[in-house]
C-alpha cells in the first residue's frame, strides 16, 4: 500500500465514482471533450477543484504552459448590447492582460453575455479557469450576491453597492461625479445637464455624485437636462440634438463616460456651439481617444493598470472560499480645453 501521508489523493476513479460516470466519461470531461454534455462537466470540474485534483495537467500545456488561466465575462449591459469594442473595454482588458502577463496567466474572453443568475452560474462552473472577471454589474446586483454564496471564483468591475458580498474592483464613482460637476461649478458654469443612464449601477453612482455637488455650489437642477444616454456615441449625439431642438439653455455638460462625452462634442460642433465657450464638457474614464480629440477632453481617470494588478490578485491571491475584499480607486480630474480651465 503506497503511503500517501494524512491526506488521501483523488485518482481519476475517485471522480468518476462521486459523479456517479464511468472513468472514460471524467477523463473526457476533464479534457473538455464536445462529447460530454456541460452539465456533467459541471459536476465534474466542481468534484475536482473540491477535492484538489490537478486537472489542470489533464490540459492542453499550449505554448507557454501557462500558470494559471482567468476567463473574462462580460454580462449583458443594461439597454444595450455587449460590445467588446467599446475603447473602455480595450484599456480595461490590456490593464488586466499587462498583471497576468506579470502572474505567468493566460486570459480567455469568453463569449457568454450573461443577463441572470442561471447564465452567471454557469458562466462560472462551465470551465476550468481559476477565476472569472465580470465586467460590470448592469442589473445583476442580487444575482452575484447569490452567486457568491456558493462560489467565490470570481470578481467583478464595477462600483460598489449596497449589501454587496461579492468582490468588485471600480473607481468612487459618486465621488468622481461630483468632482466632474464641482469643477465645473468653479469655472463660473451655472446651467449643467447630465448625460447618462441614471438607473445604471455606475452611472446611477456619479449622477448622485452630480446632484450632490450641484446642491453644494447652490444651482438649481433642471430634470430636463438630465438626458438618458446610453454608452455610445451616437446615444449622446441623439440627447444633445433633443436639447438643443428643445431650445433649452445648458453651459455645461457633466457626460457619465467618455463616449457620451465625445458624442455630444459632435453634436455641439455640428449645430455650431463652441466648446469650451458656449459649452464646457467633462466625461468620465480618461480613454486614449480622449487626449486626442478636439479639443482634447477633460475627464475623470480611472487607473487600467491599477485595476488589472487588483483584478488579478483578487482571484489568484484568495484565501478560502469567501470573496475577498473590494476595493475602490482613484478618481483623479484631468483637466484639458474642453472645459476651458
Amino acid at each position: 500500500m503506497d503511503d500517501l501521508g494524512s491526506k488521501k489523493v483523488t485518482r481519476l476513479e475517485d471522480l468518476a465514482r462521486m459523479a456517479g460516470v464511468s472513468v472514460s466519461t471524467a477523463s473526457r470531461a476533464l479534457n473538455d471533450s464536445p462529447a460530454v454534455n456541460a452539465r456533467t462537466k459541471q459536476v465534474i470540474w466542481k468534484l475536482a477543484r473540491e477535492h484538489d485534483y490537478p486537472f489542470r495537467r489533464s490540459m492542453p500545456a499550449g505554448p507557454i504552459g501557462a500558470k494559471a488561466t482567468i476567463s473574462i465575462v462580460v454580462p449583458k449591459p443594461q439597454g444595450r448590447d455587449a460590445r467588446l469594442s467599446d475603447p473602455f473595454f480595450f484599456e480595461l482588458i490590456s490593464g488586466l492582460g499587462d498583471a497576468a502577463r506579470e502572474r505567468g496567466c493566460d486570459v480567455h474572453i469568453s463569449h457568454v453575455t450573461p443577463a441572470n443568475y442561471e447564465d452567471l452560474h454557469v458562466a462560472l462552473t462551465t470551465h476550468r479557469a481559476e477565476g472569472v472577471v465580470f465586467f460590470g454589474q448592469s442589473t445583476l446586483h442580487a444575482a452575484f450576491n447569490r452567486l457568491a454564496e456558493s462560489d467565490g471564483r470570481f470578481v467583478v468591475w464595477g462600483g460598489s453597492l449596497p449589501e454587496q458580498r461579492y468582490c468588485s474592483i471600480g473607481s468612487d464613482n459618486h465621488l468622481g461625479g461630483a468632482r466632474a460637476t464641482g469643477h465645473l461649478a468653479r469655472l463660473g458654469r451655472r446651467k449643467i445637464a447630465f448625460l447618462g443612464q441614471t438607473d445604471a449601477p455606475e452611472m446611477g453612482q456619479r449622477y448622485r455624485g452630480y446632484v450632490d455637488a450641484m446642491d453644494t455650489a447652490g444651482l438649481e437642477i433642471d430634470p430636463r437636462l438630465t438626458a438618458q444616454a446610453f454608452f455610445s456615441v451616437e446615444s449622446a449625439e441623439s440627447c444633445v440634438d433633443s436639447l438643443l431642438e428643445q431650445g433649452l439653455d445648458f453651459d455645461a455638460i457633466v457626460a457619465a463616460t467618455d463616449l457620451i462625452a465625445l458624442g455630444a462634442m459632435r453634436a455641439l460642433k455640428r449645430a455650431g456651439r463652441s466648446i469650451p465657450d458656449d459649452v464646457a464638457i467633462v466625461g468620465y474614464d480618461n480613454i486614449s481617444f480622449a487626449r486626442y480629440s478636439t479639443p482634447s477632453l477633460t475627464t475623470i481617470d480611472q487607473d487600467m493598470a491599477k485595476a488589472g494588478r487588483l483584478l488579478v490578485s483578487k482571484l489568484l491571491d484568495r484565501q478560502g472560499r469567501g470573496a475577498p475584499a473590494s476595493e475602490r480607486l482613484a478618481t483623479d480630474l484631468i483637466i484639458r480645453e474642453s472645459c476651458g480651465g
